[in-house]
């Protein structure tokens, strides 16, 4: 065998079937360490548990252990100070034996009795996913806690609220800041849902046999911070369900933060000038040098769109795999680091553009004509004993009496009400004030100022309750 040979079998965990080398094109698809290194805080943990249940199951002498989790120990402290990443190693795996194999000789080997790298490649990444999960949710708060203290500061700002991004009836800035809150909320029930399916235990499962070692798999769940051991051996390292569950978590936020950045770039754009963008986020053109360009928006639109396409490829990847493990299912990890990176850097810019947010009462204020009060007009007419089909078509013919005579509906004399119907002539100037159309919405989550303080006070308290709200 040559120096060659024997470096790249020192790289791996399989070899002594094959007479020769791997292909390089065959090394450069195969090879994950570039992806999964980020894996070795929890194959740590794993190899540290496994050694403590093989000494427990009289399968690894106490002495034996203690070395093996020694040589973990000084393994730990290379991997906090080097690159493990350019290592030459197959994965995470391969390099953390080699590494401990300088550190305690051939005892390294141990670690792998009774296992696969199919069960722990499964449940380091469970745990990373996991860590993932609860460190997501914790930076969804800042951009609601954000959302919240923009919406405290203009309960008393009207607003113009849109459907078919038409003009609709108005409403209050803070009744619009609250609606993204909302599905913010349910994102994080959604993922801390997901993260309970996440949390159970393939290790032990081997390579989806089962183990030939008498492991108490309940007690390696409990030590490892799992709930319990996957049901089947086979399930539990074949299965990416749960991965692709957390994906669509992921992905679902990443979507209702991507409405959220449309609503930002329309509404700062001078054709709305409704909100302006703090000059930290902001960007600049390289040619006009007046523009403002809501460039972190935008690529949070944007991330929706490319996590989507992570979703839908890992579906695809696990569509009509065959039972037990597949090196399709390698894949996992590198959706799952991507559109957790993509999804955190969205949470964070979009927090801190809310955080640093105008909203400009003035604009708001201008665009809010009596034209949006027309269907509390409707509604009038219906409550006077009007059909409410009639009184639909009616207000609808004075809305087009005024835009043909080029006044505000507000404007339309009380003789031009009174011919399309006699009630309408008697109709009080007040009617038309907006923030008495405000105050006619009182119902749970509607535009009065009680309702949105109510909201308010639902948002708070759902912060507070996971003690992170003011």
């Amino acid at each position: 065998m040559t120096d060659d040979e024997t470096s790249d079998k020192g790289s791996r965990l399989w070899g002594g079937r094959f007479s020769g080398g791997m292909a390089d094109e065959l090394n450069r698809i195969n090879r994950s360490l570039p992806v999964d290194w980020r894996l070795w805080p929890f194959e740590l943990l794993v190899d540290r548990v496994w050694v403590a249940e093989l000494v427990a199951v009289g399968r690894l002498e106490e002495e034996a252990g203690e070395r093996l989790l020694e040589g973990l120990d000084r393994v730990e402290r290379r991997l906090e100070t080097g690159d493990p990443g350019a290592e030459p190693d197959e994965d995470i795996h391969s390099l953390v034996e080699r590494w401990l194999e300088e550190e305690v000789g051939d005892l390294a080997s141990a670690v792998r009795l009774g296992r696969s790298r199919n069960d722990v490649a499964a449940t380091d990444t469970r745990l990373w996913t996991l860590t993932a999960c609860h460190a997501m949710e914790r930076r969804i708060r800042p951009l609601q806690e954000a959302l919240v203290e923009a919406a405290e500061g203009c309960v008393d700002v009207p607003f113009p609220a849109y459907s078919h991004l038409q003009r609709a009836q108005p409403t209050r800035a803070a009744h619009w800041l609250l609606s993204h809150f909302w599905p913010l909320e349910r994102g994080r029930e959604r993922l801390a849902a997901a993260a309970g399916r996440v949390a159970r235990l393939p290790l032990g499962a081997a390579a989806g046999m089962g183990s030939s070692l008498p492991v108490d798999r309940q007690r390696l769940a409990e030590r490892l911070g799992l709930e319990a051991p996957c049901e089947s051996s086979l399930d539990a390292v074949a299965g990416r369900d749960w991965a692709a569950e957390v994906l669509y978590v992921w992905t679902q936020l990443a979507v209702d933060l991507s409405r959220l950045a449309e609503d930002l770039v329309l509404f700062s754009s001078a054709e709305f000038g409704l909100v302006r963008f703090a000059d930290a986020y902001s960007t600049g053109s390289s040619l006009m040098p007046h523009k403002r360009n809501p460039d972190g928006a935008e690529l949070a639109r944007a991330r929706g769109g490319t996590l989507i396409g992570l979703l839908t490829g890992f579906l695809a990847t696990l569509k009509g795999l065959p039972s037990g493990y597949n090196k399709d299912l390698q894949e996992d990890k590198r959706a799952l680091f991507a559109a957790d990176q993509m999804l955190g850097e969205v949470l964070d810019v979009l927090a801190g553009t809310i955080r640093t947010l105008e909203v400009v009462p003035a604009s708001a204020e201008s665009r809010l004509d009596a034209t949006l009060i027309a269907t509390d007009l409707a509604e009038w007419l219906a409550e006077s004993g009007v059909p409410f089909r009639e009184a639909h078509d009616l207000i609808g013919r004075l809305v087009r009496r005024a835009e043909e005579g080029g006044v505000a509906v507000a404007d339309v004399s009380d003789a031009e009400r009174a011919e399309i119907h006699p009630i309408l002539e008697g109709l009080e100037p007040g009617f038309w004030d907006v923030e008495a159309a405000l105050e006619r919405r009182g119902t749970a989550g509607g535009t009065s100022r009680a309702a949105v303080e109510r909201q308010l006070a639902a948002a708070r308290s759902s912060l507070v309750a996971d003690g992170k709200g003011p």
